[in-house]
């Protein structure tokens, strides 16, 4: 639930993005974004009391500031000014795939090959809807849209390893407040560079990104990834574009392919494999802990 709650909020992320770019640049965007999601973060820290975390756990929370606070939005954010967001939606559509990678690497998952099977085919169905949505065209913006794949991937991997050991609004609230002094210093940079044109839109994008995209969402995400792990949350994404492009039609006034309903279907049914297929693989493994522990106590 907390995963798909995540996954509902980042389905916003880019509609609320061409909205926020309505009244701001760019870099302005996403900077603002980063000193009013910081703000919010530090803001809760400070009331709780929280101690800073150990010295071992900084550069992962690094890589999560590089990755979900400063490199996706930048990246989807430049390639929102030539794309539009059913095109963008593609980026989502590999990033399940390439975060359970990511994850199966770093923290050691080992998801079993029905699991594997489900998520490429889940993948392959999400690729092809979105890439028919936009025509089968590549843009000038997808560079900019497979490095944002690349870097967020890897941010929500060290993500859920931290939240693991951490509560997961933590790890997004500490990751938000190193990256603080970059967002600030790139508001003074971008905003006398950068025309900006106040309207309702453009306020309601930018508050959205900075406090549902980038807090909310990612506290709730990465408490989900710390409970089933970050191969099985991260399928979870699959449903990212398709509700993307459901909010595209209503708040955008994009078109909607009469497809979506039929690649809906197949990725519920994708995401259903990889869950089940995730819950076998835990029960496995609770097992043959067990069993070990067991012996151990005997011998």
């Amino acid at each position: 639930m907390l995963a798909g709650l995540g996954v509902v909020a980042f389905s916003l992320t880019f509609p609320a993005t061409a909205w926020g770019l309505e009244s701001f640049g760019p870099w302005s965007l996403v900077a603002l974004r980063s000193v009013l999601a910081a703000l919010v973060a530090g803001g809760v820290l400070l009331a709780a009391r929280v101690p800073l975390p150990a010295r071992r756990h900084w550069a992962g929370l690094a890589v999560v500031g590089g990755g979900v606070v400063v490199g996706f939005p930048l990246l989807t954010t430049l390639a929102l000014q030539t794309s539009t967001t059913s095109h963008a939606a593609v980026v989502v559509g590999l990033l399940p795939l390439t975060t359970a990678v990511l994850g199966s690497l770093r923290t050691g998952e080992r998801p079993s090959r029905g699991f594997w099977i489900a998520a490429l085919a889940g993948a392959a169905v999400v690729i092809a809807f979105t890439l028919q949505q936009s025509g089968g065209a590549l843009t000038t913006g997808d560079l900019y849209l497979f490095g944002a794949l690349l870097v967020c991937a890897a941010g929500y991997t060290e993500g859920g390893r931290l939240a693991r050991v951490m509560p997961g609004w933590q790890v997004i609230g500490w990751a938000l407040v190193l990256c603080l002094p970059l967002a600030v210093a790139g508001s003074l940079v971008a905003l006398p560079l950068e025309p900006v044109h106040l309207n309702a839109h453009g306020v309601l994008g930018l508050v959205w990104v900075a406090a549902g995209s980038t807090f909310l969402g990612l506290y709730v995400w990465y408490r989900g990834m710390a409970a089933i792990g970050v191969a099985r949350a991260s399928q979870l994404q699959l449903a990212q574009p398709l509700l993307t492009l459901v909010w595209s039609f209503l708040l955008l006034g994009e078109e909607l392919s009469a497809a979506a309903p039929v690649a809906a279907v197949a990725v519920l049914v994708c995401i259903a494999a990889t869950q089940r297929a995730g819950r076998r693989a835990g029960r496995r493994s609770r097992s043959a802990r067990s069993g070990r522990e067991a012996r151990t106590a005997r011998s």
